[in-house]
């Protein structure tokens, strides 16, 4: 079987999973696990053999015309090069693990058959979008994926916040979907091709003529897709569907699209400085801010959302300094360890029995209760911390050494990117490695760690759930020491850390891991010493037998039901507005919301009153004539002629009156 065959049948076996889940779901339930498993497994196994074959060399390409235009012809193409090999078995491998864990994860659901269908639908669009040679194919599985995470955010569409959830995801992607459409009509209008390698090589020889719009314009739907500011606001609040469905959102499909798509385009962007500066901006706005808010949140997922976004801006800075390889490295990393924390949450969610049990102050037990979602969700975070010798360690670095490099350049020295895009990468991803190293420990020590009111145990976990971690595991911990290895893969890019970034990324990192964890202590140290007045039963004098009265004392304070915040002390005032998302929904609601439906009710208003006043008014002014006429209609024939004689000595005087007038001019 030829490579160009395996390739295409990767997204293909999905798609079909997808149809035959759908078809048999309801007649065949016994089918629905084997295809939802299945397809995806043999996706990733197909897609480990397309990479064997095309080894990191050459890429490979095949096209066939799908249809003439007229003006730019679209093609059925596929251009698969190592970033999309290496990729496409980050998807697939993701995707079987998250098919694999909601077997166990929704075993009870009575939608799961239409639930794995549309997981696996998902998946095909990804690996299409992945796959893909033509721009317009590409977009066909964007718009997929776009479709597919609303209706499985909105799974629990019997609760108000999924279906807010699911329309808000919808609605503020397509916001970021219409300029992209419009930069890549713009793009191919340049390059005269829709094919992806026509327009690399139109970049290539100058045939860009607008290449500081294109790239803005594409940017437009980056920041859309992969929650990038200002439209990062959907992802958090993605958060109400099932976890399982955020798993692969977050690490494989919908929010890698967009830096994938970069990357794969990434010299359209290089083509213009101005784009360079504007994505290293966005990428600096959105690590900071989403890290500052992670340390605010109370909820597991809404940490691990922000974190996601934190770590997509780490993504989007090495990109906004010419440096695919290391966003692409980072991209498969954090697809590992990023599944791992979802999963590992889901496994804790599960074992309260509940979709919506996810404060981690009010969490306890937790190590004893879940030990393998303990111990893998550890691994996890240290990956996110980047604490060496963990798989986020290796990618970060690489992201912090291509921003020094480009930061540091000497005078004449060719980058591709602007220095002050290198150093505005550098400054905040520095600053952000400190943060998330905060957030992550503040979430471990929150929820396994915790002494807040202890959540009904309900049993042991699926093996299914619980398998699933310890595969995941195993590239969060050892996929960033195979960095060596795949340095054929990268081009020939080097991504080993250097000891400057190593040391100021690791140490800051340390430095807030370790500050978080004294601020804990020292918390839960106070509360444990601070006094409670209680009310111990005292007898009173006139008081029928039984009763008491209360009388107070100081004595030791009992366990409490929520444990001590360390974010609300490190934050100080920023707390509430991080917490909040820095008010963004709000400032959105009364910048565009607001105005709209202002202007929906104006429209609405003149409408009903004047557009339907002049069309009544129209329609009764024909009724009133109708009346008149139904009036004269007698059936007398004498009136009839009465009328016809009395019409003709009117006009008689008409006209002799207007001769006269006529003949006196």
């Amino acid at each position: 079987m030829t490579t160009t065959t395996l390739a295409v049948l990767v997204p293909l076996l999905p798609f079909l999973g997808a149809v035959a889940g759908l078809l048999l779901g309801r007649t065949a339930p016994g089918f629905v696990r084997p295809l939802a498993v299945l397809p995806a497994l043999a996706a990733a196994v197909l897609a480990v053999l397309v990479a064997v074959r095309q080894g990191g060399g050459t890429a490979i390409d095949a096209a066939t015309r799908l249809t003439p235009t007229g003006s730019v012809p679209i093609d059925l193409a596929l251009h698969i090069d190592a970033f999309a090999a290496l990729v496409a078995i980050l998807v697939g491998v993701v995707a079987t693990c998250v098919q694999v864990y909601s077997t166990g994860y929704l075993r009870h659901d009575p939608r799961y058959p239409s639930y794995a269908a549309l997981v696996s639908l998902f998946t095909s669009a990804m690996l299409l979008v992945v796959y893909s040679g033509d721009l317009m194919v590409l977009l066909v599985g964007w718009e997929i994926m776009g479709i597919c995470s609303y209706f499985l955010v909105g799974h629990y569409w019997e609760t108000p916040e999924a279906r807010a959830a699911s329309l808000k995801a919808f609605l503020v992607t397509k916001l970021g979907d219409v300029p992209f459409l419009i930069g890549l009509f713009a793009l191919a209008a340049d390059a005269g091709t829709f094919r992806i390698t026509g327009v690399l090589g139109a970049v290539a020889s100058g045939g860009l003529d607008h290449p500081t719009l294109v790239a803005l314009l594409l940017l437009a739907g980056v920041a859309g897709k992969s929650a990038q500011f200002p439209l990062h606001t959907w992802l958090p609040d993605a958060m109400a569907g099932p976890t399982p469905v955020s798993a692969l959102i977050h690490a494989a499909t919908m929010v890698a699209a967009g830096i994938y798509f970069t990357a794969r385009l990434l010299p359209v962007f290089a083509a213009s400085a101005a784009a360079l500066t504007v994505l290293a901006v966005m990428a600096a706005l959105t690590m900071t801010g989403s890290a500052l808010a992670a340390l605010a949140q109370d909820d597991i997922k809404r940490v691990l959302a922000y974190s996601t976004i934190g770590q997509l801006g780490y993504m989007a800075g090495a990109l906004a300094v010419g440096d695919r390889a290391s966003a692409v490295f980072h991209l498969l990393t954090h697809g590992a360890f990023k599944a791992l924390l979802f999963l590992a949450a889901g496994t804790v969610i599960h074992a309260a029995g509940t979709n919506s049990l996810t404060a981690m102050s009010r969490m306890s037990g937790l190590t004893r209760r879940v030990p393998d979602a303990y111990w893998t969700m550890s691994i996890g975070l240290l990956a996110l911390a980047a604490i060496p010798p963990f798989a986020g360690f290796f990618s970060k670095e690489a992201v912090l050494v291509a921003a020094e490099h480009t930061a540091t350049a000497q005078a004449g020295e060719a980058t591709a990117a602007p220095a002050a895009a290198g150093w505005i990468v550098l400054v905040a991803g520095l600053l952000t490695a400190l943060l998330t190293a905060a957030y992550a420990t503040r979430l471990w020590l929150l929820a396994f760690r915790g002494r807040g009111a202890e959540a009904p145990d309900h049993g042991r976990q699926p093996v299914a759930m619980t398998t699933v971690l310890w595969v995941l595991a195993v590239p969060s911990l050892a996929l960033g020491l195979a960095a060596p290895a795949l340095g054929d893969w990268f081009g020939g890019h080097a991504l080993t850390p250097t000891v400057t970034t190593a040391v100021l990324g690791t140490g800051l990192a340390v430095v807030g891991g370790a500050v978080t964890y004294a601020v804990w202590h020292t918390l839960v140290a106070k509360a444990a010493a601070r006094p409670v007045r209680i009310a111990p039963h005292v007898a009173h004098p006139g008081a029928e037998a039984g009763q008491v009265e209360a009388e107070a004392l100081d004595l030791p304070h009992p366990a409490p039901d929520h444990d001590p915040d360390p974010g609300r002390a490190l934050l100080g005032p920023l707390h509430r507005p991080a917490a909040e998302g820095f008010r963004l929904d709000a400032a959105y609601r009364t910048l565009f919301v607001r105005p709209v439906l202002a202007a929906a009710s104006l429209v609405r208003f003149l409408d009903r009153e004047v557009v339907d006043t002049y069309v009544r008014g129209a329609g009764s002014g024909a009724k009133g004539l109708g009346r008149l006429v139904r009036r004269a209609q007698t059936g007398n024939v004498q009136t009839y002629l009465g009328a016809l004689l009395a019409g003709s000595v009117v006009l008689a005087v008409v006209a002799v009156a207007l001769a006269n007038a006529a003949a006196g001019a």
